[in-house]
């Protein structure tokens, strides 16, 4: 989807409908505005139901002052004001009160985005704006303070934050992007001391991640191949509203035929990822004309080194991402469920999705069907791609439940004798 060719009113529309339906703002909370060509500020209304919006509900200030619009402008309009004066470079602003990112404003600190590779990059410098009253121009001028000073993500004291960028998809993708730091954090530091990134870690990452491909003419495509497009979308549009993972980090494929396969592709948003733009895998080469995700070499090092995976899906879930960034290990033996559908979880190293993927590929024996790779992803393998989902969400859902028995009591698991049995009974060796 082609956001930036959308009007302003209908884009201010989309995306405050995915910051409400995705919970990281209230009914009367949060607003989003672009700058547009004309230097006319587009902006969400005050005091209008965010989840009766409509593209009629947005209010237009024009440069020299004119309200046009059935409604009154947000009364933060005076920071959105300030910070495009402050930095012309910023073309759209999203402010939002998400529980995870109000959390570090009340504790007044900022999110760590060396947790994981992209988040750095996509977040950028991030600043803390002293508190002032909502909607004067006293917070306004804080806030334009340090994005002046050339942050793109601005903590609020005691309030929420403020990112800009260049278009709105680019703001949104750093709000969301921030927010999930700000929950795996939060979420790792109730199991354990965090790991960073290195400088080493990221220059590993830049000097190992080629993104080139031969490519190659496609004749027709069978009936089958666009049943698995289809659904791939289904379980990848499930999965961003799960918040397994964000709209542009997740990556699922999908064996056609032989070592064919289907992948995400890079650079997409998730929420609108359409079956035509499913990128085919054929021989190493790409249909022409699309870009397969950057992970393409170890989906394609698994299909071929392991014959009864026909699915591999790589994310980012919160909860079982919680133990990618700490030193503490993922234990499956909770319930008979997750047992038996991630038996055990190793974790590798977080080269291990760039340096060899072959090597990583012998990781995914029927014994061993998830991994879990340091500072870096899941990684989840299946017989069918719903084998394979279904396993994300069990890891992720048996992740949370670990997370929220550190605030009752010691865990206990199930034990050998118990296992065993399990391993017997659905004949798990």
């Amino acid at each position: 989807m082609k956001t930036e060719i959308m009007h302003p009113a209908d884009q201010l529309l989309l995306y405050m409908n995915r910051i409400y339906e995705y919970g990281m703002t209230t009914t009367s909370g949060g607003n989003i505005s672009i700058l547009d060509d004309n230097g006319d500020i587009w902006i969400t209304p005050a005091g209008v139901d965010k989840g009766t919006l409509t593209s009629r509900d947005m209010v237009c200030v024009k440069a020299n002052g004119d309200l046009h619009g059935i409604h009154r402008p947000s009364s933060e309009l005076p920071f959105h004001r300030l910070i495009y004066a402050a930095r012309p470079d910023l073309k759209a602003i999203v402010h939002a009160h998400p529980p995870a990112l109000v959390a570090f404003s009340i504790v007044r600190q900022v999110p760590d985005t060396r947790l994981l590779p992209y988040e750095r990059q996509i977040c950028g410098p991030i600043g803390m704006a002293p508190y002032a009253l909502p909607g004067s121009e006293e917070l306004g001028k804080n806030i334009a303070d340090v994005f002046r000073q050339g942050m793109h993500s601005v903590m609020l004291e005691n309030h929420g934050v403020v990112v800009g960028a260049e278009d709105l998809f680019s703001a949104f993708q750093r709000f969301e992007t921030l927010d999930f730091c700000a929950r795996l954090e939060i979420e790792a530091r109730r199991v354990g001391k965090l790991k960073l990134l290195t400088d080493e870690d990221y220059e590993t990452m830049r000097n190992t991640t080629s993104h080139s491909i031969e490519t190659f003419r496609r004749d027709g495509m069978t009936t089958y191949e666009k049943e698995i497009r289809r659904e791939l979308c289904r379980l990848i549009h499930r999965a961003y509203k799960q918040k397994l993972f964000t709209s542009t980090q997740g990556t699922f494929s999908c064996r056609v035929e032989g070592n064919d396969f289907l992948i995400t592709p890079y650079g997409a948003d998730r929420n609108y990822i359409q079956p035509e733009d499913m990128v085919l895998v054929r021989d190493g080469k790409a249909e022409e004309d699309k870009m397969p995700s950057k992970s393409f070499q170890l989906h394609q090092s698994i299909y071929e080194n392991q014959p009864h995976v026909n699915a591999v899906l790589i994310a980012h879930p919160p909860h079982i991402m919680a133990f990618a960034v700490t030193d503490t290990e993922f234990d499956s033996r909770t319930i008979p469920e997750s047992y038996i559908l991630l038996r055990s979880t190793p974790k590798l190293k977080f080269d291990a999705v760039y340096q060899d993927p072959v090597r990583t590929s012998e990781t995914f024996t029927p014994s061993t069907p998830i991994a879990i790779v340091n500072n870096n992803c899941v990684i989840v393998a299946g017989r069918s791609l719903l084998e394979a989902f279904d396993r994300l969400e069990v890891a992720e859902y048996s992740a949370k439940s670990v997370l929220a028995a550190t605030a009752l009591g010691d865990i206990v698991h199930i034990d050998g004798d118990r296992i065993k049995e399990l391993e017997v009974a659905f004949k798990l060796n």
